[in-house]
């Protein structure tokens, strides 16, 4: 019998679920893919996407052989970028290809004069929520799949922007 006081941590417990059920390399994937224009800038972020994660590389897609020719002297800061990002050394390498947005991603990928779009709070909340419940199908029981889903989604949500102290009116 474990000694008094020796209990895991929800982080560590759901850590160990999420390596069991192959949901890391997802979760890294979706963190990425939702805050990739603040980890590599607006500029690098408009001619790139992140695609997946797979064997502890990351295939980033590139608009056109001249970005790709770039990216391939910014890969070690990229990396550096990346790792701090999704946590440890989640990413070994960085494969980068030519490839083909789509539509939606060349609509939300402005030019850096542009003004970049905004998406509502409540439009990434459900995003973030509806990605986590995804994840957490794996999971039989219903009450610890709605657990595990509603604690992935808090750790996936930005964190809130601290409100300004109120001022007393006496």
């Amino acid at each position: 019998m474990p000694p008094a006081g020796s209990f895991d941590s929800l982080a560590s417990i759901l850590g160990g679920m999420a390596r069991r059920l192959g949901l890391e390399s997802k979760l890294a994937e979706f963190r990425l893919r939702q805050r990739w224009d603040e980890i590599v800038g607006p500029q690098v972020a408009a001619h790139t996407r992140p695609d997946q994660i797979r064997f502890k590389k990351l295939h980033l897609l590139v608009r056109n052989s001249v970005w790709l020719h770039q990216l391939t002297f910014l890969k070690p800061d990229l990396l550096a970028k990346v790792n701090t990002t999704v946590g440890g050394e989640a990413v070994t390498d960085i494969v980068l290809r030519i490839g083909d947005f789509g539509p939606e991603d060349q609509k939300s990928r402005c030019s850096t004069s542009d003004p970049q779009p905004q998406t509502s709070d409540l439009e990434l909340r459900t995003a973030i929520e509806q990605e986590a419940s995804a994840h957490a199908e794996a999971v039989k029981d219903p009450e610890l799949r709605a657990q595990l889903a509603t604690v992935m989604a808090q750790a996936l949500s930005p964190p809130e922007k601290p409100r300004p102290p109120r001022r007393s009116t006496l």
